[in-house]
This record gives structure tokens, sequence and C-alpha cells, in this order.
């Protein structure tokens, strides 16, 4: 195949030369319809990624700790950052910043208008290359709603709801988690309630929450080109916004570590990358792509 893309290339060239084109311009030509690279230069390229985000605390309270037994079973068994910030406080600029590349002028957790932004965010990228993508919130009244809040429900750790450009439809709740997880999206986040992010509730809840709804994806993301990542919004404000983020799946070497510093602008622009996408929303243009810890 490659010397039948070789020399159809020369053809071209020596088409366009006899065109009269200049020898830059023919080479140009002759790319045309070349395959182009679909991934980031190191970035594996998993068929799904899932991404659970956590809320409201520090590395240190999680990682290594004897109340998250599951979540350091995913380090050991995959790879940690172990200097992962969040970029700001509190919660809900930080999700529109891991969301879009910027919080879209929201600095405090205030409801907003739904589809107040018609910014480019990760979903938008997304459905514009023909790719799928879904979002999967515990306790959403049901499938779409708009609703600001509703019993451990908070719709600020939800920030595709602010893009006129994602439909509301592929928000969906918590018990529409497939099963059959081929039919997962080529990128889905999982938001927690408000207990069961650790917001309310505590570091074991969330962790036994995680286990629960996500372990047997996890297992089979293992041997099925697939990735979990698990990361949080912001830490407890003591920590420098120090926070954990463990990636799990096929792709990962296990137990690595990355000691160099990201932040959720670095992780959108990762997710980008991971899902084939040659656009960058908002900061994500300038951040720089998670490595060192991808398996060969």
């Amino acid at each position: 195949m490659f010397g039948m893309t070789s020399s159809r290339s020369r053809r071209k060239t020596a088409l366009a030369t006899a065109f009269g084109l200049s020898a830059a311009g023919a080479a140009l030509w002759a790319g045309v319809g070349a395959a182009q690279p679909a991934h980031a230069a190191g970035l594996p390229a998993p068929d799904h990624v899932v991404v659970v985000v956590f809320e409201n605390h520090a590395y240190s309270q999680v990682i290594g700790s004897s109340s998250a037994p599951y979540i350091n079973s995913l380090k050991t068994g995959g790879a940690s950052l172990t200097q992962s910030y969040g970029v700001t406080h509190p919660s809900q600029p930080n999700y529109l910043q891991l969301f879009s590349g910027s919080n879209q002028g929201v600095t405090d957790d205030s409801c907003y208008s739904p589809g107040f932004s018609s910014a480019p965010n990760l979903a938008s990228e997304l459905i514009a290359a023909g790719k799928s993508w879904g979002s999967y919130n515990e306790t959403l009244p049901s499938q779409g709603s708009t609703t600001c809040s509703s019993g451990k429900y908070a719709r600020k750790h939800n920030p595709w709801f602010a893009f006129s450009n994602v439909p509301t439809g592929s928000a969906k709740t918590m018990t529409q988690f497939p099963t059959d997880y081929t039919t997962l999206p080529k990128v889905s986040f999982v938001v927690p309630n408000l207990c069961n992010d650790m917001h309310d509730c505590s570091v074991g809840t969330g962790d036994t929450w995680l286990k629960n709804n996500l372990k047997a994806y996890a297992d089979w993301a293992k041997t099925h080109n697939s990735l979990l990542v698990v990361t949080f919004d912001e830490d407890n404000r003591l920590s420098g916004n120090k926070i954990p983020t463990v990636l799990y799946g096929q792709s990962v070497t296990p137990g690595s570590t990355s000691g160099t510093t990201y932040n959720h602008y670095d992780m959108l622009r990762t997710l980008e990358g991971l899902a084939g996408l040659t656009t960058h929303a908002g900061n994500a243009a300038t951040a720089k792509d998670i490595t060192g810890i991808w398996a060969s």
C-alpha cells in the first residue's frame, strides 16, 4: 500500500509540474488526499474514553489513603499524575475549563442560563468530527434536564449545559450508562452526585461508588483498547490546588507516574488528541499533551 501511495504521489507531482506549478506547489498538490495522522504524536488511540470527575479533595487526601483503596488500585495498575492541578476555585469554573478550555466568564457557582455560550468545547469538537459524545450524570432528574438542582444533583458540575452547540439530550442519567461497553461514546464524562463525588460525603463513599459503578468498565477497558480517567475539579483549598488524577486502561503503562505539571487545559488537550481531534478548544490550544505514561 505504501508503494502504491508513493507511486501515485510521484505521478501527481509529475502532472502538476507539467501544468506549470512550482516545485513547492506540485508537492502540496501531490499530497492532497494522502492519509493524514489521526492522533497527536505520542498519544494512543483508544476506542472509548470515560472521564470521572470527583470533588474538592487534594492529592494527599486520596493517593496513598486507606480510605480510597479502589482509586489506589487503579493507580497501581495504571498511571498517576503526581503534579496535577485544578485551575481556580470554586468548582463550576474548573468544570468549564476542563470541558472547554475557558471558564466562559463564569467565576462562581451560581446558576447560569442554559446554552449561553457557543464557544468550542470537547463535545462540539467531537460532534463536528463525526465522533460520538455523551455524559452520564447521577441523580439528573431526566435525560436532558436543565434544572439547576434536584436533591443531590447539582448542574454546576455539568458544564455541557452551558453550550448551545451541545445537544441537551446527550446528557443522560447514570442509570443509562451502558452495560455493553462497545456502545459507549468515543468520549464520555461521568459525574457522581453531591454525595458520591465526595463533595458532601467522605472519600470512602466516593471510592466505593467508583468501584461499584465503574470497575466493570475499567476491567473491560484493560483488554479492549479503552481508557478510564479519574480526576478532581479542585482541591480542598489547602494544597495549592493539587488534585489526584489517575488513568487506567490497555494503553497505560501499569505502575507508571508522571511528575510533569499538568492542569485541566492539558487534560482537555490530551482528551482531544486521544480522540483524534485536530482542533483545540480555548486554552487547550497552547496546553501540552500528557506524556510518559503510555504503553508502546
